[in-house]
């Protein structure tokens, strides 16, 4: 069968409202309008995808499933689209994503300077979507950390930088100067497989009423600062390795051109790296009150 996408949005926004009124006044169309067309998907597709009760709808186990499939779907779409129209008006755009607490500004200017031509948008990465982006098309590059799915992806290491532990400045180890693993055996870590945040600011709130603590880069924490929250070193975790990242398919044209500076600007010589490391070190280790961040931030 042919997958129908005008019923799919419609779908969608019913999924995302919960109710046919709602989701209708947000579609511009009549109730019923919108009623018969999720009926007529429904028989389409051979199965139920919402369960009514007079006051709102629940999506069934399919009508889940297909809603996570349809965000990514329409997502593939609009890009395709909007890449049609640039390509229409004889347009180059470069959409690069990049990770909390990683910045690409340097790169783009450098770029910029060489590529007056191409327009650049950037992408600021939710942690949990890595390679996501990637993958259906919102963007073009990644400066990503790993872990992450490299598969199909031409992948350039940038470098790496030190996990720190955050916890509340109330948790009975936010004295110390700094940890090891076996410290925060036991400790209830907030991360995507205990618990999916929606944000930084969301984990941060969970961790400094005391819900847990997480493992996050260096740079995530500088990136924000509470007086609520402490940060310590854990002297034996692994360093988290940081990289550009591109689909195979898609490593060309300015995509390639902006690899190679990126990777020029990005990359710091042996003598930054080590400086950045002690400096890593040393603010880490001050600890207390300098700042947060989420577990699994990459």
């Amino acid at each position: 069968m042919d997958l129908d996408l005008r019923k799919l949005r419609y779908f969608v926004a019913v999924a995302e409202h919960r109710q046919f009124g709602r989701a209708a006044q947000a579609l511009f169309i009549a109730q019923p309008v919108l009623s018969r067309q999720i009926r007529a998907f429904e028989q389409e597709l051979g199965c139920r995808l919402f369960t009514r009760t007079t006051r709102s709808v629940e999506m069934t186990a399919a009508g889940r499933q297909l809603y996570d499939e349809a965000q990514r779907i329409t997502t593939v779409v609009d890009t395709a689209l909007r890449r049609v129209h640039e390509a229409e008006r004889g347009e180059q755009r470069l959409v690069i994503a990049f990770s909390p607490g990683l910045h690409v500004s340097d790169a783009i200017r450098a770029f910029t300077a060489s590529h007056p031509e191409v327009a650049i948008d950037v992408f600021p990465l939710r942690w949990w979507e890595q390679d996501a982006p990637l993958r259906d098309g919102r963007a073009h590059v990644g400066y990503l950390r790993r872990p992450f799915d490299d598969s199909g992806m031409h992948t350039v290491p940038i470098g790496h930088e030190s996990k720190v532990a955050c916890l509340p400045v109330t948790h009975h180890l936010a004295g110390r100067r700094a940890l090891t693993s076996a410290d925060l055996d036991g400790e209830p870590i907030l991360d995507v497989r205990k618990r999916r945040t929606s944000s930084l600011e969301e984990k941060f709130e969970l961790i400094a009423s005391g819900q847990g603590i997480a493992l996050v880069p260096l740079r995530v924490m500088t990136s924000y600062s509470r007086p609520d929250l402490v940060h310590l070193p854990i002297t034996d975790a692994l360093p988290v390795e940081t990289c550009l990242a591109v689909p195979e398919s898609n490593c060309t044209g300015p995509v390639r051109d902006f690899l190679d500076i990126a990777t020029a600007t990005l990359r710091p010589d042996s003598d930054e790296a080590e400086r950045e490391r002690e400096r890593s070190e040393a603010g880490a280790g001050a600890g207390a009150g300098a700042g947060a961040g989420q577990g699994d931030a990459r």
